[in-house]
């Protein structure tokens, strides 16, 4: 008799932890072994399946990058290798942002210009900032090379995007969204 209520009682706070506010927002600081590094802001719009994603990262090679969310917020274990896989929790083939099937957490590529610094302004409608698929406390990595988007032929382009090594992490953390 005492369970039910519990659980009862229990429910809205269960449900809080899921819950869309007017504005979510999240952001990570960005860091490496190497010489990149960066802030990358996240904002939802309660009732909006979009999240627009902004910020600057520098101290990259010239090019494309791999950008994506990994499956944990662990970069203290073992540095960016910490942070697992892409972020996939319906086991899914990897893919460019734009396919169907594809992981939670393949946001495809940022471009970094010849003075080594990336500008990111772009939304993407399958991560989310609230909800049981939330993208809060997990990783971001930044990888050296280009994202194939799973259609290079090599043994982890359907796996990783065959993107190389991690250049820099971090781990989203919600933050007030009044400011």
């Amino acid at each position: 008799m005492l369970a039910p209520l519990l659980a009862l009682l229990a429910l809205p706070a269960t449900l809080a932890g899921y819950a869309c506010y007017d504005t979510t927002k999240a952001m990570v600081r960005l860091a490496g072994p190497g010489t990149a590094n960066g802030t990358v802001y996240f904002t939802q719009q309660g009732g909006s399946d979009e999240v627009k994603i902004t910020g600057q990262i520098s101290g990259l090679s010239p090019g494309k990058h791999g950008f994506h969310v990994h499956a944990y917020g662990d970069i203290f274990t073992q540095g960016c290798t910490s942070t697992g896989g892409h972020y996939n929790p319906f086991n899914r083939t990897h893919g460019a942002p734009s396919d169907r099937v594809r992981h939670v957490g393949d946001l495809g590529n940022i471009e970094a210009g010849a003075d080594g610094v990336s500008h990111l302004d772009f939304s993407d409608s399958t991560i989310t900032l609230c909800g049981r698929r939330t993208i809060l406390g997990r990783g971001v990595v930044v990888h050296d090379g280009e994202d194939d988007l799973g259609l290079g032929g090599f043994p982890d382009s359907k796996t990783t995007g065959h993107a190389g090594n991690r250049t820099a992490c971090g781990i989203i953390a919600a933050v007030d969204p009044t400011k």
